[in-house]
């Protein structure tokens, strides 16, 4: 660019934690960062409750897993996440674990606005950061080389822009950069009433440390035991039942009167709230991506909203620098939507088989309260429970080798990461050993010796080469992968992009990631 240069590399609307967590990792990655919130404050009651570890982990990639990690639930003794029946009798579930392997516990439960607080402000104090606090965007030029937000402060009319090269809106669900760039909804067919209710709970209380849905007949239910002093519930509205009279103080105490006795909790929040399932129609317009609720909203059930969103930016934190840099072509960023619309809409989907999970082993009870004959349960609701096999999908398209991909392979999921002894004798997880851009991990060093010019290729993405020989393992297990492969390329995020086979070399590898990846010649 010239005279007209944007003044940042990305400007992000939105300062929730997916906005926030994008700040931290394009501001970490070298790009120059403006992010615009109209709230002063982070929002003071809890929505999210679950991290997963492989968000964990990508914060270890910019220094911070350890204060995520400080700020999280330890695992109880006993927890256990699963199904009950409607009288709350264990049918199926798993074990909560302290360990999993993106190297961290893997399931974490969190309070939001402790955890927001963080992220805002490990995001608004990083010197690559420009912050507009208290600001409202009220339009988005695109002019092709770079794009103007239009920013007004909400107690206040005198606007001013701010320009980058590319924006990436978090603004929520009801994000008002995706209706100006006139991006519908697709419904995946889950619309539901639901109350949700938060509570303190005290001296006294009976509650237990599974994490439930309740599969009751007469009411399907989710209990979520969250970061001590906290639990949750969610109540499905049955027909009839309106907001009001679910929000009435004894309705909700009649409601939490089978868990605990009155007197041992304090409300929080209680709201009703409709459930939705969707995502975009699309999540790039040019310059502008849209990341987080404003991308895809979930039900609840698997604890994925935020997590779904954070890999959004996750996603976006390695390519946009290769773009702004010039290392590769701007193609590359139309990889993004291939790559997250599938993964959401896998998880989308997943959480609503949870729900309608739920609704047959109700129906299930029903007919055995009638003496009736119970329904057969649906192959693709077989596997959906927790510990019933389902496990995270992968990319399916994208900077991926496709015809290396599989819901049982390696290829399009993330590299396992033990925590391993180095050779210097030194206690580190796998990824500190990576680096922060893509890495070659090999078996040995006899298999990871590419020619020159694939070597060209890792030299200019700053790719190390990484020998697994020699490592002693302390805690989990090296990847599974290299029982069968000698190496494997493994991107910024940690997902695989390909390994090798019988049929496919290491340099033939690193030649495929290259036209994956857009990468400008190499002189």
């Amino acid at each position: 660019m010239d005279a007209e240069e944007a003044e940042f590399d990305v400007v992000i609307v939105g300062l929730g934690p997916v906005g926030a967590t994008g700040a931290i990792l394009f501001a970490e990655a070298g790009l120059r960062v403006a992010v615009i919130e109209r709230d002063p404050e982070v929002y003071r009651l809890p929505r999210a409750v679950n991290l997963d570890g492989e968000i964990v982990r990508a914060m270890q990639g910019v220094g911070r897993g350890e204060a995520v990690a400080a700020l999280l639930q330890p695992v109880r003794p006993g927890e256990r996440a699963g199904f009950t029946d409607g009288s709350r009798n264990w049918l199926f579930g798993t074990e909560v674990r302290d360990f999993g392997p993106n190297g961290w516990q893997p399931m974490n439960m969190f309070d939001q606005p402790e955890f927001e607080a963080y992220l805002r402000a490990e995001a608004i104090g990083h010197d690559r950061v420009t912050d507009h606090i208290g600001f409202e965007a009220t339009g988005i030029v695109d002019d092709g080389d770079r794009v103007r937000v239009t920013i007004v402060p909400v107690d206040g009319d005198r606007s001013t822009v701010v320009t980058g090269r590319y924006v990436v809106a978090c603004d929520g669900a009801a994000s008002s950069t995706r209706k100006r760039l006139g991006i519908g909804w697709e419904s995946l067919g889950y619309d539901h009433d639901w109350l949700v209710v938060d509570v303190t709970v005290g001296d006294g209380h009976t509650l237990d440390l599974d994490t439930v849905q309740v599969c009751d007949p007469d009411r399907l239910t989710t209990y979520v035991c969250t970061k001590d002093p906290y639990r949750r519930w969610e109540f499905r509205l049955n027909e009839g039942e309106t907001a009001e009279h679910m929000l009435e103080p004894e309705t909700i105490a009649g409601l939490i009167d089978p868990w605990t006795r009155r007197g041992t909790y304090e409300i929080r929040r209680a709201a009703v709230y409709q459930f939705h399932a969707a995502t975009a129609e699309r999540w790039r317009a040019g310059n502008v991506f849209i990341a987080g609720d404003a991308a895809h909203q979930t039900p609840p059930f698997l604890g994925q909203g935020m997590n779904a969103g954070m890999r959004d930016v996750i996603n976006l934190a390695w390519k946009l620098p290769l773009a702004c840099g010039g290392t590769c072509g701007e193609a590359l960023l139309d990889s993004y939507q291939a790559e997250r619309d599938g993964h959401a809409r896998d998880l989308v989907e997943w959480a609503v088989s949870i729900g309608r999970l739920m609704e047959h082993l109700a129906d299930v009870e029903r007919a055995e309260r009638d003496g009736s004959r119970p329904p057969a349960t649906p192959p693709e609701l077989q596997s959906s429970g927790y510990g019933q096999g389902r496990g995270q999908p992968p990319l399916r398209a994208g900077v991926v080798r496709c015809d290396q991909v599989g819901d049982g392979g390696a290829a399009g999921h993330l590299l396992a990461q033990p925590i391993v002894v180095d050779h210097d004798g030194r206690r580190r997880r796998l990824d500190d050993l990576l680096g922060p851009g893509f890495a070659v991990v090999a078996r040995t060093a006899d298999d990871a010796e590419p020619s020159d010019r694939p070597q060209a290729v890792l030299d200019r993405l700053g790719a190390p080469v990484v020998v697994l020989d020699g490592l002693r393992v302390e805690r989990g297990h090296i990847d599974r992968l290299f029982e069968s492969s000698a190496a494997a390329i493994v991107r910024p995020d940690r997902i695989v992009y390909g390994h090798t086979t019988d049929s496919t070399d290491l340099d033939e590898l690193i030649d495929s990631l290259a036209r994956s990846l857009h990468l400008e010649p190499i002189p």
